[in-house]
């Protein structure tokens, strides 16, 4: 199993976490973004990252990567077992994509632009607008970790690293959550380094 993958790409980072946690081994092609890979051009056409290929099989979109890996090996499992369950963390997922994600891509583009700094002003005040959520369970809406964590993590480290910090008494939900997840061993695992110290471990 082969993933093309780029260590800055926030969506391979969704994958990298998947695999951690399932344990499985694979191999790793680092791929720059913009830049232009021969071997995955002739895999994926596209030429767009996360790329998985497992053995025959090529996919190409995080989200379709991520629940294969999920079904291929179900050990341990990273959906909910009953059909409604599926169908919320399904919806959890989009509702991430298309609104959270939707503002870090518009970061990413250019952090220092007036766009990309009020669409990261904008993504900390969603987030922190569902403090009693990240409360209520230790992780999302869930006792257990989720696919929809495998969403979360890479967007909150990525917010963090352009220097986002929760602060206040609301805040401190969050801020648990961050710690809870980026000391997980695949989350240590999918960043390539030591456990994180975590910037925001003030008791405020």
């Amino acid at each position: 199993m082969t993933l093309f993958s780029d260590k800055n790409d926030i969506y391979s980072h969704q994958v990298r976490i998947v695999l951690a946690e399932k344990g499985v081994p694979y191999e790793i092609e680092n791929v720059m973004l913009g830049s232009i890979s021969e071997d995955l051009l002739e895999l994926n056409s596209y030429g767009n990252i996360p790329t998985l290929v497992d053995r025959e099989l090529v996919l190409f979109n995080p989200r379709i990567i991520m629940e294969y890996l999920d079904e291929r090996f179900p050990h341990p499992p990273l959906m909910p077992v009953y059909p409604v369950s599926r169908g919320q963390c399904r919806l959890n997922i989009y509702s991430i994509e298309q609104d959270w994600y939707a503002q870090i891509d518009l970061v990413n583009k250019n952090p220092e632009s007036a766009e990309g700094k009020k669409a990261l002003a904008q993504l900390k005040e969603d987030i922190l607008a569902l403090a009693p959520v990240f409360a209520a369970k230790p992780y999302f809406m869930s006792d257990d970790f989720s696919l929809v964590d495998c969403y979360i993590a890479p967007l909150l480290w990525r917010m963090q690293l352009l220097g986002v910090k929760f602060t206040g008494a609301t805040a401190k939900p969050i801020n648990t959550y961050m710690t809870r997840v980026f000391q997980r061993d695949s989350f240590i695992q999918s960043v390539g380094g030591e456990a994180p110290k975590h910037l925001m471990d003030d008791k405020d």
